[in-house]
């Protein structure tokens, strides 16, 4: 196993734990037995459910009865955390005994607590959370999505080579095409920020990215920009107005097709396609959201996501390492 990835997993945090997790770590392992799964919580209910279900040389157990509420206060977290199994798992990364940490649990206390525990990469100023964003053509990076609310120019160039290196460790072949995202494609729009931004990008060329200038909001999923950069306001807003709108063409659909004979009949006729139609818009195809910036990866599962869900956030982390993420964001900047 010396060569396997090795993932630190906080499996009380989110909805479901442990047992999403436990979960979610056993259908990982059936498609990936290059994962090493440490498992930091309560060992006793951990045991209860992977007993049997995987062969103990792919994971060990760390046992802590305490962990991080989704109540607690990012501070709160951090005060009494060194005993939680969010921190534990952190801290194993620290320490190189994992290669990646990932959480379903408490967002704010996840970025917070990696801070205390993690360095920043050299030059980096803040970190970013990323995530895949799926598009006509297969998927995007999209950053930052809510961890800075107010951006400098420099924090947006950063963006753009960390999320351009995200994207070549999950798709190695292509060298991504990298956008700003604005209120419009022309060069004088947006403020003053953004502007700068343009103009670094566009006069300092990097030999890893294409820099595509501007890109707006209903052109994200176009599939022409690989990588979209913003501050994280806009970014949070962008991603929920997303989100929100795949949710309500989802019911309005089911609502179509279960209204009616006709509608009944015709979504028997076209059964196949409607299944591909809402793998598409699956949100746990699509789950794991990635902090960057930081000299170890940390991974964000939604908490209320289901084992599949998180079987997929642990695809991605296995990805991140053997992609070499943290080398390629070092060589880049």
């Amino acid at each position: 196993m010396s060569d396997s990835v090795k993932i630190a997993i906080d499996a009380m945090g989110g909805d479901g734990s442990p047992k999403k997790v436990v979960d979610g770590i056993i259908h990982n392992h059936n498609t990936n037995k290059n994962n090493f799964y440490q498992i930091f919580g309560n060992k006793s209910e951990i045991t209860k459910y992977i007993d049997n279900k995987i062969n103990k040389n792919f994971y060990e157990i760390f046992d802590t009865n305490e962990n991080v509420k989704s109540t607690d206060s990012p501070l709160e977290a951090a005060k009494r955390g060194k005993g939680t199994s969010m921190w534990l798992a952190i801290e194993s990364v620290k320490k190189k005994d994992s290669d990646i940490v990932i959480s379903a649990g408490n967002t704010g206390a996840l970025l917070v607590i990696s801070k205390l525990n993690l360095k920043m990469i050299e030059n980096i100023d803040k970190p970013a959370l990323s995530a895949l964003w799926p598009n006509k053509n297969g998927m995007s990076v999209v950053l930052d999505l809510g961890a800075n609310i107010e951006c400098s120019s420099k924090n947006l160039v950063d963006f753009s080579i960390m999320g351009a290196s995200l994207y070549k460790s999950l798709y190695p072949m292509k060298n991504p095409n990298v956008a700003l995202l604005n209120i419009g494609t022309e060069e004088l729009k947006g403020n003053e920020t953004i502007k700068e931004t343009f103009q670094k990008l566009n006069e300092n060329k990097n030999k890893n990215f294409n820099f595509a200038g501007y890109i707006e909001g209903n052109q994200i999923m176009d599939g022409e920009v690989n990588v979209i950069v913003s501050d994280g306001f806009s970014g949070n807003i962008a991603l929920k107005t997303a989100e929100g709108t795949a949710n309500f063409i989802m019911d309005e659909l089911k609502f179509a097709l279960k209204g009616s004979i006709i509608g009944k009949i015709s979504s028997l006729i076209n059964f196949s396609n409607l299944k591909k139609f809402k793998k598409r818009l699956d949100p746990r195809l699509y789950n794991g959201a990635i902090f960057i910036g930081l000299d170890a990866p940390v991974v964000k599962s939604h908490g209320g996501t289901d084992y599949i869900g998180f079987s997929n956030s642990l695809e991605v982390c296995s990805k991140i390492i053997q992609g070499n993420l943290i080398d390629k964001i070092k060589n880049n900047i």
